[in-house]
């Protein structure tokens, strides 16, 4: 029950004020439950009986919490189950602190009845963080309508082993692309810049912290070995860059370890780096269950009790996703383990957030507001325009764009046709639309469209988020998989050009969390039977589209030989039916590019553009160091002439800038839009440094005969990098400047800059 005319519940009072007060009135017990949450899953359930009885939820909630974290429930009943805790905490609690509501949103609210966008690996390869702000924007809407405040999103990041079954999850191998994007994704998610969560908005989170994208063998949590200068050039700049121009609230540790580390226990990481160097104010959460790793994965500790005072003394303030250790924080304080300043901060930390999102005076949300924004057509019309941006064109012998009324029978083949899967950490749309009924859609009544089911990956599949959380694969058997392709080439006969949709789906490519829960990958190939099918159904002689649904690179030798067509449509989200058909047909021209390269096979890897010299240096002797698909590589229905790139000052001082500009000409016959790319390579550097770096990149808008003028920046902090002495300096001397369509050499033209 709140203590009626305290200062703490006077909204004209500056939140520090209230914080001050009301934190002078709190017990130790109830300070340490603000740093813990609670999770509908977990060990509470929230069933209608428990939140119904007084006496379950004052054992549940009595002395508060931190936060209260995600559960499978529609609108309504999400509304109602916040409603209800919030009226516990609010009327029956001593002090009456409401918890801030945590959700998932990596591309789209992770719930039933949600805008459900590309996953975000196809969403960065529209390179347009404009959009991301946009699509950002109604995540974090859909969100606040339902009475979440804290997502639990972006994942920046830098996946250098497509092995990895998070690579879905992620916005591809580039630091400085990801550090663009993640800056977008958290003003939109927030609203602001400033660091502040505008009205409508949610606090961001940028995970993970760090090296999680380049695991020993691309196990999940598996060991990230690197060495300094690895971390400080590649896996940690997209977080500072974040840190530095979006202010994010807050930042979550990897579960892998650096160093013999586990980041959970990295004092250097969190309180050196985060704290100190990089002068970051905001809220520091553990992953889920990450302080239990310390004792039951790790074994850097002995017990749980010892896990707590070590995760906490690192620096990581709150314990997700519920409590089960730092229960042991006042028995902690009270043995001299842990300081009370430290728990004070954190706690202010949590309270000031809650009291500038208006908490106090405004607890609720309403079903009817949270229907009304989650149907929105403006929500629609956005995750269309990004799924038309994100899908990228890999080959084209002249045979896209069809034309409707040309071909009279077109068949679709393949187990990502019918079924449309979304990757993981996803919501469940109101209204989704595959491959096939987008096809069927766009052509009406001009041409039959036939169905064959092709093959089928895994049998225990659904088509919604459901089907990766389950434990459980059952791989379609290979008797029944001949079956099925040998009916799709009876069917495929009929037809005058095929569309074949292959990849992969929630089952065989995301993240694995348990020995019963994996999710990562040895190969790169096609899974099962989908080979023998696409091998078939190109002998036939017919026209064939490939059409990949997947959620990390594959190594797709044969079609990339022998098909006609490929389009990479990675998970395109709800309007994957509409956007691939309006590709297909020419009713939009493609202009995504890709984030990450895309080798030949698992052989290859590690393979990344911005290598180092030695590496890729020499043939294999059973292959070539070549990758299949070049990173930033896509193509258009229409051709872009570069002109070459031309420096408005061709020498500077080491503290100076200049700028490159580049003329770019739509050649072709078709309006169309072109992602230019700038990159930047160190000729002579006291340590190796890559052959190229991502440096600049700009989305342009070329009608038919049109020329633009292209101009890129460049700055010290673009030619700097950690020296031998481990400085982040910039070098005098020599730096090669290239632009282009891709980072392909022979994409790219080149200019000398002098640095002094």
């Amino acid at each position: 029950m709140r203590i009626a005319n305290t200062p703490y519940l006077n909204p004209a009072l500056k939140p520090e004020e209230r914080v001050a007060d009301l934190m002078e009135r709190m017990t130790i017990e109830e300070k340490t439950a603000q740093l813990m949450g609670i999770w509908n899953g977990g060990v509470q359930d929230f069933k209608p009986e428990e939140l119904s009885d007084p006496v379950k939820m004052q054992e549940i909630f009595g002395n508060g919490c931190h936060s209260v974290h995600p559960s499978p429930l529609n609108i309504r009943d999400t509304v109602r189950m916040r409603n209800t805790i919030q009226k516990f905490l609010t009327e029956e609690t001593r002090l009456g602190i409401p918890a801030i509501f945590v959700d998932e949103g990596q591309h789209g609210m992770m719930r039933p009845e949600s805008t459900v966008f590309p996953q975000a690996i196809g969403l960065g390869c529209s390179w347009d963080p404009d959009l991301f702000e946009k699509a950002y924007g109604v995540v974090a809407n859909e969100m606040r309508s339902r009475g979440t405040h804290h997502a639990l999103s972006p994942v920046i990041d830098v996946c250098r082993d497509p092995r990895w079954g998070r690579v879905e999850e992620t916005y591809g191998e580039d630091p400085y692309l990801n550090g663009r994007l993640s800056c977008a994704a958290v003003k939109g998610l927030q609203g602001t810049d400033n660091g502040t969560i505008a009205e409508g908005h949610v606090a961001a989170t940028l995970k993970h912290l760090a090296g999680h994208g380049e695991s020993e063998g691309g196990q999940n949590q598996g060991p990230a070995n690197h060495s300094m200068r690895v971390l400080r050039d590649y896996h940690l700049p997209p977080f500072k860059m974040c840190i530095d121009y979006a202010k994010p609230a807050s930042v979550m540790p990897s579960y892998n370890e650096v160093d013999g580390v586990p980041s959970h226990a990295n004092k250097w990481l969190i309180k050196d780096l985060l704290r100190n160097e990089w002068h970051y104010n905001g809220m520091i959460i553990s992953d889920y269950y990450g302080i239990d790793q310390l004792f039951n994965k790790h074994f850097v500790v002995n017990d749980q009790k010892e896990a707590a005072m070590t995760g906490f003394n690192s620096g990581v303030q709150y314990e997700f996703p519920q409590g089960n250790l730092y229960k042991f924080l006042p028995e902690l304080l009270e043995e001299g383990k842990v300081k009370l300043s430290d728990i004070d901060r954190a706690v202010r930390q949590v309270l000031t957030m809650k009291f500038e999102l208006g908490l106090f005076e405004n607890p609720y949300v309403d079903e009817e507001i949270a229907e009304r924004v989650s149907r929105a057509d403006a929500h629609t019309q956005l995750a269309l325009k990004a799924a038309h941006e994100s899908i990228v064109l890999l080959k084209n012998n002249k045979l896209l764009p069809l034309s409707i009324g040309k071909h009279r029978k077109i068949t679709v083949i393949g187990p990502c046709a019918n079924d449309l899967w979304f990757g993981g950490y996803s919501g469940e749309p109101h209204r989704k639309t595959s491959l096939l009924q987008g096809i069927k859609d766009k052509v009406g009544s001009s041409a039959e469209v036939l169905f064959a089911q092709g093959c089928r990956l895994t049998t225990n599949t659904s088509t919604s988020y459901f089907n990766w959380k389950s434990d459980e694969i059952i791989f379609a058997s290979r008797d029944e998989n001949l079956k099925l392709i040998s009916e799709a080439v009876s069917i495929a006969r009929q037809a005058e050009i095929i569309i074949l949709a292959i990849g992969e789906n929630e089952h065989l490519c995301r993240e694995g969390w348990s020995k019963n829960h994996i999710g990562d990958n040895m190969t790169l190939d096609l899974y099962g039977e989908q080979n023998e099918l696409a091998d078939q159904i190109i002998k036939l002689g017919k026209p064939v589209i490939v059409y990949l649904m997947n959620g990390r690179p594959l190594s797709i030798n044969m079609l990339a030989d022998k098909a006609d067509a490929i389009i990479e449509g990675w998970y395109m989200g709800q309007e994957t039916g509409k956007a691939a058909a309006d590709i297909i047909f020419g009713d939009v021209n493609p202009s995504g590019k890709l984030t990450i390269t895309f080798p030949k096979s698992v052989g290859q890897l590690p393979m990344y553009y911005n290598h180092k010299p030695s590496a890729q240096f020499a043939d294999y002797i059973s292959q070539d160091i070549n990758p299949l698909y070049h990173f930033g590589f896509g193509l258009s229905y229409t051709d872009f002439k570069y002109g070459s790139p031309r420096l408005i000052r061709s020498s500077i001082g080491r503290n100076e800038s200049t700028t490159v500009e580049v003329e770019v000409t739509n050649t072709g016959k078709a309006a169309g839009e072109e992602i230019v790319q700038m990159y930047i390579r160190d000729k002579v550097s006291s340590v190796t440094r890559p052959v190229k770096e991502l440096r600049g990149f700009k989305r342009i808008s070329l009608n038919a005969g049109e020329t633009k003028m292209v101009t890129f920046g460049i700055d010290p902090e673009k030619l700097a990098f950690h020296n031998i002495e481990m400085n982040f300096v910039v070098e005098p001397g020599v730096f090669e400047v290239m632009t282009g369509s891709s980072s392909r050499d022979t994409d790219l033209q080149m200019t000398e800059l002098s640095v002094e």
